[in-house]
């Protein structure tokens, strides 16, 4: 094999001074050599792992030899018959734990950069086409209520419209989008592309409700009142959690959930274009190794702190959050404290963040993650001084929605009870998916859910038992 096709064609981003700065796009994607180049790197093998380890079934090859061939457009339509949000899913997805991960090119070499073609075969429609009305079936007149406008509603919305079924989905929020709009960064995620993915959906024929809390606004029971023949929750995870430390109500703790949405979908990073109160500390802490943790981190440094740190219990080789985003981070000058673990905030006689006091790690063995589990090292309490903490330490399930819909069925940690399968509840027509049942994990899972529910959906308002 030719030494270039050994490694994924590099991809172009903002150099790391500037872009610390700056809420504009980090990764800049490829140029059309660059695809081209990238797409001749899949071997075209007649296994197609990628496609079982795609969680939405995309044909990977199959749109990886029409990139190799020029036809971007002929790509992009192919990625669209099974993922309503390519670039969504270009952007964010973790390719590197599923599709990437089974590549056979991986075996010896970097696997090929299928995220990286997904994301710039949706970007060249977009550049390159007008957007037009799809082509439907005709209706079958079952009325579905999707509830939620995140990665889950609006695959769902998008399979069942595309079915012939007429959907309505319901959003708490004044925009579309769920995590993709209030916990994604502008940076990682331009929310100008999450709404061309959106306009893509509601031009399927979907109709969306913006402002609707369903369970307070509405319930479920009314929705079928309503005329409804079947109901998608599709909620998300979005209620903080805090480490229940001394110091956690202090002025200028935040959990992450706050914070991104402050920035993100209220637009605090505007300022004064958008008049939305946060605090820009001097010296930020933010806990947690996830994703949403290096966001916060980022965020924090975009919005003027001279330094942030990033407090972490287990070493970088556990850390969850994807790699490409700790390399981000470190080189834009995040300090990562690794093997950490805050045990109290101090405050000022105002009640305002002064210090965290923070204690050394290290690992034990396996806990029921799989990863090492992080043990204290005594007498190793150390002070950070710091004016803003953020916690990122994960979400939990919104209690709102269940409590006012008799007969759901959840876990002990709040989330809704469904079939791994079919996304089916206790509830007769209710069916669930993506981080409302699984708990805060990823995009392209939320979507893997929903494309199943779709089936089962369909299969049931059109009478055919699952």
């Amino acid at each position: 094999m030719e030494d270039w096709k050994k490694e994924k064609q590099p991809m172009p981003r903002q150099d790391p001074r500037d872009r610390a700065r700056n809420f504009n796009e980090v990764a800049l994607g490829y140029a059309e050599e660059q695809a081209l180049r990238e797409a001749q790197r899949c071997v075209q093998c007649k296994n197609r792992p990628c496609v079982a380890g795609c969680p939405v079934e995309i044909d990977i090859p199959g749109f990886i030899a029409l990139v190799k061939e020029g036809d971007f457009l002929g790509a992009a339509a192919l990625v669209k018959e099974k993922n309503a949000l390519p670039a969504v899913c270009g952007r964010v997805c973790p390719q590197e734990d599923q599709c990437e991960k089974v590549c056979i090119l991986g075996k010896k070499f970097e696997p090929v950069a299928i995220g990286r073609l997904e994301r710039f075969v949706a970007d060249y429609e977009a550049a390159h086409t007008e957007s037009r009305a799809a082509e439907l079936p005709p209706t079958t007149g079952k009325r579905v209520a999707v509830v939620g406008s995140g990665p889950a509603g609006l695959t769902v919305a998008a399979d069942l419209a595309r079915l012939g079924h007429p959907v309505t989905m319901f959003e708490a929020f004044h925009k579309p989008g769920g995590v993709l709009v209030y916990g994604i960064p502008e940076f990682r995620l331009p929310k100008a592309i999450v709404q061309r993915d959106v306009a893509y959906v509601l031009g399927l024929g979907v109709e969306l409700r913006l402002d609707r809390v369903v369970g307070r606004t509405v319930t479920v029971d009314e929705l079928f009142a309503q005329g409804y023949h079947a109901v998608f929750i599709a909620v998300g995870a979005g209620l903080p959690v805090f480490m229940n430390i001394p110091g956690e109500n202090l002025n200028g703790v935040y959990s992450a959930n706050e914070f991104l949405t402050r920035s993100n979908l209220m637009k605090a990073y505007l300022f004064p274009e958008y008049d939305t109160p946060i605090i820009r500390g001097r010296l930020v802490a933010v806990v947690g190794g996830g994703n949403v943790a290096m966001d916060a981190a980022r965020t924090a440094l975009r919005l003027g702190a001279d330094h942030v740190y990033n407090v972490y219990r287990r070493s970088r080789e556990e850390m969850p959050a994807r790699e490409e985003e700790v390399e981000n981070a470190i080189e834009e000058g995040i300090d990562i404290r690794f093997l950490t673990n805050p045990v109290r905030i101090l405050g000022n006689e105002k009640g305002w963040v002064r210090a965290i006091e923070c204690i050394e790690m290290r690992l034990g063995e396996p806990d029921q993650s799989g990863r090492r589990r992080p043990v204290p090292i005594e007498g190793s309490e150390h002070m950070i001084e710091v004016d803003v903490a953020i916690m990122a330490i994960g979400n939990g399930a919104n209690p709102l929605l269940p409590s006012t819909t008799p007969g759901l069925e959840t876990n002990k940690w709040g989330n809704i009870i469904a079939d791994e399968e079919t996304g089916k509840t206790s509830r007769e027509g209710v069916y669930a998916g993506g981080d409302i049942v699984r708990g805060a994990a990823t995009v392209i899972l939320a979507m893997g859910d929903a494309r199943k529910s779709a089936r089962a959906i369909h299969a049931y308002v059109m009478g055919e038992r699952e």
